[in-house]
């Protein structure tokens, strides 16, 4: 757990002083164009995976990074699994916009926009930031570790406090909310990052396969490209991912019991 605990501490600094020192610079002294700021953006969200190669031997000792990936990816997947995993996730925050629209008497189609980017570039930067980024820090190399030692509701929500905080200083430096909207957008990101959490463990503990994690992430983020909200959005997306979170434990609860039953005969 020390090696576990030392990665996490790195990756937070690695950052942290990568886009406080990246680009903050960058944005106040280079005063590059949104275009690169979202380059520099991908590049930082490349820094658990920086930190995982670059201390790779210390990290997993006894490996090698193609055994550690050979194992990542190893698992099966079925494209029933793989989909059920990605429509949850996009279910989540289409049901989201579809509650607020009612809330507040707007067409559904109000809340999108299609961007500053064209779909290809969207779809480009969707997938080279966190997604591809991210998850051979946090799920290939976090994920089992907490698992093996906490079990699935401990680990999956030890692993959103981890990752949720990580996020902290884009809370500050990369957000459209101030003063007391800070506070359920804080809490919405808790709470939606430890779902994320569940959703991504609840289908990978059967199938330990990192393609799961990448791709949650990606439907997640994707969506976000386009999506045009206020805090009123992320205060019913929190509700919509406590009742997930609820579900999947009472699911993987009755899986159990099933299993349990089977064994017995």
């Amino acid at each position: 757990m020390k090696a576990l605990r030392n990665y996490v501490i790195a990756t937070y600094l690695v950052f942290w002083f990568m886009v406080l020192g990246l680009c903050g610079s960058a944005s106040m002294v280079f005063h590059c164009p949104p275009v690169v700021m979202r380059i520099l953006s991908n590049v930082c969200a490349w820094s658990p995976t920086i930190v995982l190669l670059a201390g790779f031997k210390y990290f997993v000792p006894g490996k090698s990074i193609r055994e550690f990936y050979r194992k990542a990816f190893g698992g099966d997947f079925t494209s029933f699994s793989l989909a059920a995993a990605c429509l949850l996730t996009l279910f989540a925050t289409l049901i989201s916009v579809f509650i607020l629209s009612l809330i507040e008497g707007r067409a559904f189609s109000s809340y999108w926009s299609l961007g500053s980017y064209p779909l290809w570039a969207s779809i480009l930067f969707s997938i080279t930031s966190g997604p591809t980024g991210e998850e051979s820090g946090w799920r290939g190399f976090v994920r089992p570790r907490l698992n093996v030692r906490y079990g699935f509701f401990k680990a999956s929500v030890i692993q959103g406090l981890i990752w949720a905080f990580w996020h902290t200083v884009l809370w500050f430096v990369d957000s459209d909310f101030f003063g007391w909207q800070m506070i359920p957008y804080v809490l919405s990101n808790v709470i939606v990052m430890t779902g994320l959490c569940f959703i991504m463990n609840f289908f990978m503990i059967k199938h330990d396969n990192l393609i799961y994690g990448i791709a949650v992430h990606f439907c997640f983020n994707f969506l976000y490209c386009f999506l045009k909200v206020d805090i009123c959005f992320y205060i019913i997306l929190s509700v919509i991912y406590i009742v997930l979170i609820a579900v999947l434990c009472l699911v993987k609860a009755k899986i159990k019991c099933v299993r349990s039953d089977i064994a017995q005969d």
